[in-house]
């Protein structure tokens, strides 16, 4: 390469540079030629011998002129292609806003920097990256277990619970059958300590409350001193309470099931129930008991599906996919041999 011979010919000014040695290159992009120059020890332009020094002087006074062309041609094509704005009034008017805003030199906006030690970061939603207590993943993965897997029908029936409305009036009638807290049970036990101090007759009547304790339930159903019986739909494990709708059915006792634990809980001053049982009921609630318990024999105790249909078998949306897309494929295959 150093002994090769090269031409370069240029267009500025017709000239022509001639090298024997080739050491330095600078790429020239024009869009009607691509050539080289080359800089030596000895060139020879217009039959003259110049020396290096006065040979670059050349070169650079030729590729000065070179850039000027190409730096005009740019800006003509930046000119042609920067995007007008719209001669509208709107565009002057946001104009005019802009220029006759003041700015205050005492409240200087500056952009805010959200690295770390700087400004405090903005709010995301960061519910993906909490690493959350175990009771609730458990809580989480098994409901969705219960969804995928097949559940049989005698814990099926747990998740039929009563809607807003029916809830509503049965807690609501339940709730005046509460028990008696610590406090009133104190005043009650004193105020009879003192009717017997003073000799005077006292109110043996008994008390009618609700029933709670799943052991003392069942003895009442068994019993069939019962005439109302609510279930918690989410006790865990299921198989403490799972006999009992069966036990209610056989010894028709109209019962339900309610969301969730800890509003039976409160109807009775503690933190959850299993279940509860309305023994008595007064005779202005009669009325009321009636309809309801009426309405939770047909929804319930007469309601043979309850023990036929399984719950479950809902697959997940990824698998759900899978299945349409099957289809699809067997649909289009039926199509093809019926054209055919």
């Amino acid at each position: 390469m150093t002994n090769q011979r090269t031409i370069i010919k240029m267009k500025y000014k017709n000239s022509t540079v001639l090298s024997n040695n080739y050491k330095k290159e600078s790429k020239v992009s024009n869009p009607n030629f691509r050539r080289k120059l080359t800089t030596s020890n000895q060139c020879t332009v217009k039959n003259s011998t110049y020396s290096r020094k006065e040979n670059d002087k050349y070169v650079i006074i030729l590729y000065k002129y070179y850039l000027i062309q190409k730096d005009i041609q740019w800006q003509l094509i930046c000119s042609n292609l920067q995007p007008k704005a719209p001669k509208t009034s709107k565009a002057k008017k946001i104009q005019k806003k802009v220029a006759d805003r003041k700015k205050n030199p005492l409240f200087v906006k500056d952009a805010k920097n959200f690295r770390i030690g700087n400004d405090v970061q903005p709010k995301r939603d960061l519910s993906r990256y909490v690493r959350w207590p175990r009771y609730i993943l458990l809580h989480r993965q098994k409901k969705i277990l219960l969804q995928r897997i097949k559940v049989p029908a005698a814990i099926h029936q747990f998740s039929r619970t009563l809607d807003k409305n029916q809830s509503s009036k049965v807690l609501g009638l339940l709730k005046k059958y509460s028990p008696e807290t610590k406090t009133e049970k104190k005043q009650r036990l004193t105020k009879l300590a003192e009717q017997k101090a003073q000799a005077q007759k006292t109110d043996s009547k008994k008390v009618q409350v609700l029933k709670f304790g799943l052991n003392h339930v069942t003895t009442l159903v068994e019993t069939k001193k019962a005439k109302l019986v609510v279930i918690a739909y989410d006790v865990d494990p299921i198989e403490l309470v799972v006999w009992l709708p069966q036990l209610c059915r056989r010894q028709e006792v109209p019962f339900c099931f309610i969301k969730n634990k800890a509003r039976l809980g409160t109807l009775v001053h503690q933190k959850t129930a299993t279940c509860v049982a309305l023994t008595e009921v007064r005779k202005e609630d009669q009325a009321e008991f009636d309809n309801l318990a009426r309405d939770l024999r047909q929804h319930y105790n007469e309601n043979h599906e309850l023990l036929r249909t399984i719950g479950g078998g809902q697959v997940g949306i990824k698998s759900r996919h899978q299945q349409e897309a099957i289809k699809k494929a067997f649909e289009l295959e039926e199509l093809k041999k019926t054209s055919q």
